[in-house]
């Protein structure tokens, strides 16, 4: 039978797996401008919310009321409980592009504008799979090659920024193109977040004789 720690464990990993997807899918969605796909993606957030709020039931539950003492245990608990906001946080952003894709955003877009999203959305899902691949199997994940890839993402918004300023597109067009471009900036930190969490998790390394 599923223990309750089991329980959690395998819904963080399907909280990791459905946000990933929303990021995946709604760049995509925005620059093929698949609106009906954007749609559905940003009514998924429900699904990520609900998964959400049945993990931070239940880890509480088990941190107040279950009595776990074993520090191992107790350091899974915590571990989640911090690594929540980040998870749902992205989810969220996730939500936000896919808003403007469905609104046609892409059809909108600079050839330069198109090529920093798509290479925004390929560094955002490499660190999240990183992230979500070393939580799942209790890996060493080095922080420092994710923070790389967030300093990759933060000169792609800086460039991004400039393409918006720039007035090659019209301006209601530009001001949503930077709030995506801020989605995508969050969305890297909000992963560093999490890795940093999740190399809490990995065993200790056997030390070298």
């Amino acid at each position: 039978m599923e223990s309750a720690l089991e329980r959690i464990d395998r819904m963080v990993i399907r909280m990791f797996a459905l946000v990933g997807e929303s990021v995946s899918g709604a760049t995509l969605a925005l620059l093929s401008g698949d609106r009906e796909a954007a749609k559905a993606l940003a009514d998924r957030d429900e699904v990520v919310d609900a998964v959400y709020h049945d993990i931070e039931q239940l880890t509480l539950q088990q941190l107040t009321v279950a009595g776990i003492t074993a520090p191992s245990d107790l350091r899974f608990l915590v571990t989640v409980m911090r690594m929540l906001p980040d998870l749902e946080r992205n989810g969220d952003l996730a939500e936000h592009i896919a808003r403007r894709a469905a609104r046609g955003l892409g059809g909108e877009l600079s050839a330069r504008s198109r090529g920093l999203i798509e290479r925004m959305g390929e560094v955002a899902i490499h660190m999240w799979r990183a992230t979500a691949d070393a939580y799942a199997e209790r890996l060493p994940l080095s922080t420092s090659a994710v923070d790389t890839l967030d300093d990759e993402m933060d000169d792609l918004h800086v460039s991004l920024t400039m393409e918006v300023v720039a007035g090659a597109m019209p301006l209601p067009v530009a001001v949503e193109l930077a709030m995506v471009a801020r989605f995508y900036e969050r969305f890297g930190d909000h992963a560093v977040n999490l890795a940093k969490r999740v190399a809490m998790l990995a065993p200790p390394a056997d030390p070298v004789i």
